[in-house]
């Protein structure tokens, strides 16, 4: 799924997500499939929250596919219950994969530039990849 929208002011998964988006994805990362009642009382004991915005923020995170919303019972006993459509690294490695590849499709050899402007800031063993990718390119006709 993509994101519509990306902050680049902010930082992390920020840019990805709202506050309260954040904190309920990263709720569900870590704790697995929860009510929108159990999502709250976790994210309200850090920081006080009513029920109601985080009922809608979670619908929302459903709607836009980011959560897999599951029920059970009916009438009074009906529950419902959330769960992340993937997991945070799934997450982060396809909207990467996206932002990444749209920037090259859209500004090619200035996107390239700039990585390389940054090579020193990379782990050591990327570089490395990134050196034998470049021999592989290099022998190709």
């Amino acid at each position: 799924m993509k994101v519509k929208k990306i902050n680049l002011n902010e930082e992390g998964l920020h840019r990805f997500f709202g506050t309260l988006e954040t904190k309920i994805m990263e709720t569900l990362w870590s704790k697995g499939r929860l009510t929108i009642k159990q999502v709250h009382e976790l994210i309200d004991n850090e920081s006080p929250i009513s029920l109601n915005a985080v009922m809608t923020v979670m619908v929302r995170l459903s709607d836009k596919g980011h959560l897999h919303k599951e029920s059970s019972g009916k009438g009074r006993g009906k529950i419902t219950f959330f769960s992340p459509t993937q997991d945070k690294e799934q997450f982060i490695i396809e909207q990467t994969k996206m932002v990444t590849d749209g920037l090259v499709e859209d500004f090619g050899s200035l996107m390239v530039s700039h990585l390389v402007d940054n090579l020193d800031k990379a782990d050591p063993e990327l570089i490395e990849r990134l050196s034998k990718k470049l021999d592989e390119l290099k022998k190709k006709p």
